[in-house]
């Protein structure tokens, strides 16, 4: 047998995602993961990497809302060397697989940063696709976007959207501001469309959901509030098993009973930071005007000055 391409990294606590191992070793074949085995176990011809008493291997965290990191933000630069950038920064914390996240922006821009993800397809395992966060959004929940570069999409959208490319799509829109089969055809071409910075009526989300939608993005932020006559892009969310939701889940964008509340429904939640480019820097002092103008308040930022700790929009 060829163990040219297999190695073990073992530790005293292997985490799966469900279960805990103690004193176990997972098994690496051709960069993926075969199998976790007891420690006495792992072939004897082996390559076995220890990891320090006490320490703990786990599955990386997956990031599908990152706008920045390292005090680079994805759309001043959408080139392949702000996104290696940005997927170190968010590395240091354990995030192993990223979407960037590219806002409301220029069809230029939009394609630039399209073609600067391709481009690391190949190269870097941690970059998975692409997020486009608009521009088909709500201009009466716009968030940090620029309400100038919302719109509604066109027949060129459409085929920059689904030409083939490398890597995962993830597209957010608001299912009102786009015509009635838009969103089959995105998911036609195997995109992913998610729901956010809208004005949707129940029923408008649930035709969009019909249409293959299957995401909410940072639910309960930027969409219509949850109401006793009209929930709205939350109410269907939360009631269909189908339906993944991201949540900011910092205490301060969504608060605790609201994050209870979510939790009991019908739906899948994800994590996501929504990082801003301060995510991964040492200190305030180090980012240029810029970046602080942009994450200035604590709102955005969390209580502390020093942003070893994430940074949200």
């Amino acid at each position: 047998m060829n163990t040219s391409s297999r190695h073990a990294v073992a530790a005293d606590h292997v985490f799966d995602g469900m279960v805990v191992h103690r004193h176990a070793a997972v098994v690496i074949e051709d960069g993926h993961v075969a199998g976790i085995v007891p420690r006495p176990e792992v072939p004897a011809a082996l390559t076995v990497r220890t990891l320090p008493d006490g320490a703990w291997l786990a599955p990386g965290f997956i990031d599908l809302q990152v706008n920045g990191g390292g005090d680079v933000l994805f759309n001043d630069a959408p080139t392949p060397a702000s996104i290696t950038a940005i997927a170190a920064a968010h590395r240091k914390f354990g995030t192993t697989g990223i979407l960037p996240t590219f806002i409301s922006d220029t069809p230029d821009k939009t394609s630039a940063a399209i073609a600067a993800v391709a481009m690391l397809a190949d190269r870097d395992p941690s970059v998975l696709g692409i997020h486009l966060e608009g521009p088909f959004l709500s201009p009466e929940k716009p968030g940090v976007h620029d309400p100038r570069a919302l719109r509604a999409p066109t027949a060129e959208d459409l085929q920059t959207l689904t030409r083939p490319r490398k890597g995962a799509m993830l597209v957010t829109l608001a299912p009102e501001r786009v015509p009635s089969g838009f969103i089959a055809q995105l998911t036609a071409a195997g995109i992913r469309v998610s729901l956010g910075h809208s004005m949707a009526t129940y029923d408008e989300a649930r035709a969009a959901m019909a249409e293959g939608a299957t995401g909410v993005t940072h639910l309960f932020n930027a969409m219509r509030p949850l109401a006793s006559r009209e929930g709205g892009l939350i109410a269907a969310a939360l009631e269909s098993p189908d339906a993944w939701f991201g949540m900011i889940v910092d205490g301060i964008h969504v608060d605790p009973a609201m994050l209870r509340l979510a939790l009991r429904g019908a739906a899948h939640p994800m994590l996501v930071t929504d990082a801003m480019p301060p995510w991964g820097e040492l200190d305030r002092a180090s980012l240029s005007p810029a970046r602080r103008s942009r994450c200035g308040t604590a709102a955005a930022c969390g209580e502390t000055a020093r942003l070893r700790a994430p940074c949200w929009t």
